[in-house]
Parts: structure tokens; C-alpha cells; sequence
């Protein structure tokens, strides 16, 4: 019988059982080249003390073997019906039914805490097709009802891009967004520029498509900002910020470079430009700005990765013309507990 153990993160044995096996079970679903969170990323973010999200991690074992991993994030302060979870099989010990039965045990561990909208990812090549038929973690998904509410595309930017690509573009966006100052720098958010940040991050993944995932806004948080900025550094991270403010100094679009100091990559996370400040190629403006100042302090970062809605053809479009392609396809899955 399978037995589902919460982990403490400040054990480096039980850490390292679990991201053995999600490391390895993700690589083997997507390849081995696959972009991963690092062992010591992932044990700073479930360490990570915050008042907004609980994190969870957990070991499976039958008969004292450990069979599985699993996680499980709940929001605290927006969003409290949701839970968003994960189950890694041992890439071994597959088709034997250890994944539904860890499945359905996290499951139950989102139910006592009182949630009953689940949602989970599920990535795959683009090979594929976007529906991901055939692919085992979208059927494994499908098999235990959970519903594609958004389909997403990855997309990789290898680095360098040439400098004259850049200014091409550049030399656009500047003639459309001549009203506007753009501002960067590297690590904290400067004070000044903080609230106004943080208004547009609480807002990116409701403004962004959700097709049909139930997502409410986030609350705006200020302190939030800086204790993320304290689990970056912890992580060994760098992040590379944009903005852009009107004559006001209001900031009306903001994004967000955060490299990884293990391997050797950087991610998109949020960019989202005020919808009163549309139209005037600010989007464009705020990823070149960040996209320069990448190249000039982080030389030896070998590609950026993103994730943009399938249906947000505007951002994808932003990206195609910077030079990104796509490099695989993930399912934003959810489920209603009953």
C-alpha cells in the first residue's frame, strides 16, 4: 500500500529523494536536455517563508521504498478553492499504478485542506500536436479528469542576439513610445518604482488569456516583492528589470529577466503593458531594453525560455520578431473535486 509522506525541506535527505525523482521523471518525459529547476533552487523555494502560498513537497514509498514524489502549492491569501499540484513516478517503476495511487492520496491532501479546483501542467514537444494525444502525462491527465482549460507554448531564444537586430527594432518601438521613459537595472526593484511594479505583477496572470482556468487577481503586495527578491538571491538567481513610466512616472509596463545561476538560462517571467498605455509598442520597448542589458552583464547565458498563451498571438508575435521559436507545449489542466 502506498504511503504519502510530507517532507521537511530543511532535511537535506528527504530534499534530495524528491528532486531525484521529479528531476528524473522530468527529463524523461520531455528529454534529457530538458530546463529543470535546480536541487538547490527548488529546496530555497520550499524553505521560502511567505504569507501568500504554502508549498508542499512529499515522498511516496511502498513497502519503504521510495516509489514517487509529489507537490502541492496552496494559495493563502487570493485563489483559496485551488490547489496546484504535481505527481513524478520514477521513470522505473512506471505502469504499475504507483501514479494514480499518489495522485489520488495528493488529492485528498487538497480536499482537507479545503480546495476543490486542482489544476496541474502537462508539457510535451511540439511534434506532438497541441492537444498532446498520446503523449503519457496528458493521457494520464485526461484518464483522471482533468480538463485542458489553456494551452500554452514554450518558446527558447538562443543568445547572443545580434546587436543590430535589436537596434532595428528598437529604433520601432522608440518611434511609438516617444511619450515614455524606459528605466533598468539589475536585482531589487528600486523603491520608487516598487508600487507601481507591483501592481502590474499582481495583475499579469489575469490580464494575460486564461481560456478556462478560475483564476481570481492577485492582491497587491508590496512586501511580497522584496521577500520574492530574497528567495532570488537565495536561489542564486539574477533578476534583470524593465519599465517603462509615463510623464507622471507612473510605470505602465514592467518586465522581468531571472537568470539561473546553475544552468546557465534565463526565463521570462512576467511583461504586461497598463491597458490605458496600449498601442504604443511598449511591450516591445521594455523586452528589448531587458533583452540588452542581458547580453551586456549575463554574456554567458546560452538562451532564454518563455511561456505565452497559445491564443495571445500579440505577445507570441513580440517574440517571433526578437527571435524566439517554439520548443515545446504545455497544458494548463484543471480539475473540480466533487
Amino acid at each position: 500500500m502506498l504511503e504519502l509522506m510530507r517532507i521537511d525541506p530543511f532535511d537535506s535527505r528527504e530534499v534530495n529523494l524528491w528532486w531525484d525523482i521529479y528531476a528524473a521523471a522530468e527529463r524523461a518525459d520531455r528529454g534529457a536536455g530538458t530546463a529543470v529547476w535546480t536541487r538547490d533552487e527548488s529546496r530555497h523555494e520550499l524553505q521560502h517563508d511567505t504569507a501568500t502560498i504554502d508549498r508542499r513537497a512529499y515522498l511516496a514509498r511502498i513497502d519503504g521504498e521510495v516509489v514517487a514524489g509529489g507537490r502541492l502549492a496552496l494559495p493563502m491569501r487570493d485563489n483559496l478553492r485551488v490547489a496546484m499540484l504535481g505527481v513524478h513516478v520514477a521513470p522505473e517503476l512506471r505502469r504499475r499504478g504507483i501514479g494514480t495511487a499518489a495522485l489520488t492520496a495528493l488529492e485528498e491532501e487538497a480536499r482537507s485542506a479545503g480546495r476543490s479546483i486542482l489544476k496541474a501542467n502537462a508539457s510535451w514537444p511540439c511534434s506532438a500536436g497541441d492537444d498532446g494525444s498520446g503523449v503519457p502525462g496528458r493521457e494520464f491527465a485526461r484518464r483522471h479528469g482533468y480538463a485542458l482549460a489553456l494551452g500554452d507554448v514554450q518558446s527558447r531564444l538562443p543568445l547572443p542576439v545580434a546587436a543590430a537586430h535589436l537596434d532595428a527594432l528598437g529604433a520601432e518601438a522608440s518611434a511609438r513610445s516617444q511619450d515614455y521613459s524606459l528605466r533598468s537595472w539589475i536585482g531589487s526593484v528600486p523603491q520608487v518604482l516598487v508600487d507601481g511594479w507591483a501592481e502590474l505583477d499582481a495583475a499579469v496572470d489575469t490580464e494575460a488569456p486564461v481560456g478556462d482556468l478560475e483564476i481570481e487577481r492577485a492582491t497587491v503586495d508590496t512586501s511580497e516583492i522584496r521577500r520574492s527578491e530574497t528567495l532570488i538571491a537565495q536561489q542564486n538567481r539574477r533578476s534583470f528589470g524593465t519599465v517603462a513610466c509615463d510623464r507622471g512616472g507612473r510605470v505602465v509596463a514592467f518586465t522581468q529577466l531571472v537568470v539561473s545561476g546553475d544552468d546557465g538560462n534565463a526565463y521570462q517571467w512576467g511583461t504586461l503593458v497598463r491597458r490605458e498605455a496600449r498601442g504604443n509598442r511598449l511591450g516591445m520597448a521594455v523586452k528589448i531594453a531587458n533583452l540588452r542589458m542581458l547580453l551586456a552583464h549575463a554574456s554567458d547565458v546560452r538562451a532564454v525560455y518563455t511561456y505565452n498563451a497559445g491564443v495571445n498571438e500579440h505577445m507570441l508575435s513580440i517574440n517571433r520578431r526578437l527571435g524566439f521559436a517554439p520548443s515545446e507545449l504545455m497544458a494548463e489542466l484543471q480539475k473540480r473535486l466533487v
